[in-house]
């Protein structure tokens, strides 16, 4: 496992030791947490954005074309 020093403003510092208290996490798991969440999801939008531009539109829009219309289920009008 690698050490890192980091820096940071007191404010920051005093909100991440409040929030990891009321999660009952260290502050390094917290920090260690939030910076997986930040990589996934970055690597999604590169995957996603990827996707997209092998996307054939056409396709997409003759599949769409074929899905049934019929009212929504009650609750999913909106």
């Amino acid at each position: 496992m690698g050490a890192l020093s980091l820096r940071l403003p007191e404010s920051i510092h005093r909100h991440i030791r409040e929030i990891a208290k009321i999660e009952g996490v260290s502050i390094n798991q917290l920090i260690s947490s939030a910076i997986a969440e930040k990589i996934s999801a970055i690597m999604t939008e590169e995957y996603l954005e990827k996707r997209a531009k092998r996307a054939d539109i056409d396709k997409m829009k003759a599949i769409l074309n074929d899905v049934v219309a019929r009212e929504p289920i009650p609750g999913d009008e909106l």
